[in-house]
């Protein structure tokens, strides 16, 4: 009989925990994880610098590193030069016109004296000093110094139409060169390694020196400030979460110790999945649990791959 009561706390301690859940006080657990990001080169070539190191803490858009571009700018200045050698192709029209423009004003001056002698004439007439026919051939003279000015006139519109012509279809070259520079010069930009995220320095893949190619990756970086514990719930416990509730994560300090953090859910997912292998009990791990997000903010002390346990009631 003694030895009976002996055994009835224990028998109703376990009574107690089993009623509990899982006995230790929560309602999920989990790992934390972070959003990485892996950066890599945008082209091929030779790391001239990769100022990166693990644990390295990386600001939003600043530049860590620096691929060989120099086949890059060498190109962009043999395309400059084409577009330079294509001013040369043109020609020069303004010796031609001004050739003819001094025959115009020859040409005008004849055109001033004849206008003058017809005046001339046309006084002496009046007068009877003068005859008619003497008036005809001045008007004679006048209308062919006209016509030989208008051709002129027309020999420089046709040349200016002609050599503009022949010079623009030259220059349009210009352009697509002109494209072709900015292009170049966008990959000259592509050649500095930008760091994307304000973070730090989880991995580091690459080293000053080494050849590199577009696409591979050189480090991994992510934002520690704010870490997501992915836990999961069961079935019955689902239709009692939401998202952007508030929640209780706890991580363990010490040997019987936790230290609590404000959580929130920011994720839920739609489909279920066997209970991860790290419950080690064969019966959870035939269970179907669902996974949820929870972000906690990060005070240093939380790491990357830390189990924690969430608590849903505050």
């Amino acid at each position: 009989m003694k030895r009976f009561f002996q055994l009835v706390p224990v028998i109703f301690s376990s009574v107690i925990i089993s009623c509990n859940g899982n006995g230790n006080g929560f309602d999920a657990s989990g790992t934390f994880e972070a959003a990485e990001t892996i950066v890599s080169s945008e082209m091929a070539g030779k790391l001239l610098s990769f100022n990166v190191e693990e644990g390295m803490q990386l600001s939003k858009d600043s530049v860590v590193g620096m691929v060989d571009a120099a086949n890059i700018n060498l190109q962009q200045q043999q395309v400059e030069a084409s577009i330079n050698a294509l001013n040369e192709k043109t020609a020069d029209v303004n010796p031609q016109i001004q050739l003819l423009q001094n025959q115009i004003a020859v040409q005008q001056s004849q055109l001033d004296n004849l206008l003058h002698e017809k005046n001339r004439i046309e006084n002496l007439i009046k007068a009877d000093a003068a005859t008619g026919k003497q008036l005809d051939d001045i008007n004679a003279q006048i209308d062919v110094v006209k016509k030989n000015m208008g051709v002129t006139q027309q020999q420089i519109n046709v040349l200016k139409s002609n050599i503009g012509t022949q010079n623009r279809s030259i220059l349009s070259e210009a352009e697509p060169l002109r494209k072709r520079v900015a292009q170049l010069k966008d990959q000259e930009q592509r050649a500095n390694i930008v760091n994307p995220i304000n973070g730090t320095v989880i991995t580091k893949y690459a080293e000053t020196g080494e050849v590199t190619s577009a696409g591979k990756a050189l480090y991994k970086i992510a934002d520690l400030s704010e870490l997501n514990l992915r836990a999961y719930v069961t079935g019955e416990q689902l239709p009692t979460i939401k998202l952007n509730q508030m929640v209780k994560v706890m991580i363990d300090e010490g040997a019987k110790k936790y230290k609590e953090y404000s959580g929130t859910i920011i994720w839920v997912s739609d489909k279920a999945e066997f209970t991860p292998k790290t419950i080690q009990t064969k019966e959870e791990r035939a269970n179907l649990v669902y996974a949820i997000k929870v972000k906690v903010k990060n005070d240093g002390y939380l790491k990357i791959g830390m189990y924690g346990e969430v608590k849903f009631s505050q």
